[in-house]
């Protein structure tokens, strides 16, 4: 058999795969730490503009953490991404509405449930350093890591068979 996977990857390919892989939404694991404590929870996220986005309470424990300390890892199914949070404002505040918009559209639920106009406000993930694992098509596991930063990827293959 033969690793199906190129591991030439280019920046932009890598990105490309992470956010095929990601689509235009998910349920993501948020983890955030401050003075040494860690706390993870669901965080409903969307993805454009090469970044990862969703709405918090700004009065939530977590929102308080990202305050203190911006440095967050996401998780879904094989993607881990490390990155930055900004507070983005209030969803009714940006000027384009693009996150609400495409909120309504994909977390419908999640909208209509959680939307206090006066407290809920946007949260921009910037992507830093990314690991997926997937397996190829000829069942190999591996590895795609992307750092952002230095806009390098690197493929590892897991197994050899």
């Amino acid at each position: 058999m033969k690793f199906s996977i190129d591991k030439n990857l280019t920046f932009e390919q890598a990105k490309e795969i992470m956010f095929e892989k990601l689509g235009d939404w998910k349920i993501m694991a948020l983890a955030s730490s401050v003075n040494d404590y860690v706390m993870v929870r669901n965080v409903s996220c969307l993805f454009y503009d090469e970044k990862i986005w969703f709405k918090t309470d700004k009065n939530f424990r977590k929102t308080q953490q990202l305050y203190a300390n911006p440095q967050v890892a996401l998780c879904w199914s094989g993607v881990q991404v490390e990155g930055i949070a900004e507070n983005k404002g209030l969803v009714v505040d940006e000027p384009d509405r693009k996150f609400e918009k495409l909120y309504k559209e994909h977390l419908w639920g999640s909208y209509n449930k959680y939307s206090h106009e006066d407290t809920e406000i946007i949260i921009e993930i910037t992507p830093k350093f990314v690991e997926i694992w997937d397996t190829s098509e000829d069942n190999y596991a591996y590895q795609i890591f992307i750092d952002f930063d230095k806009k390098e990827v690197e493929v590892k293959q897991y197994d050899h068979k």
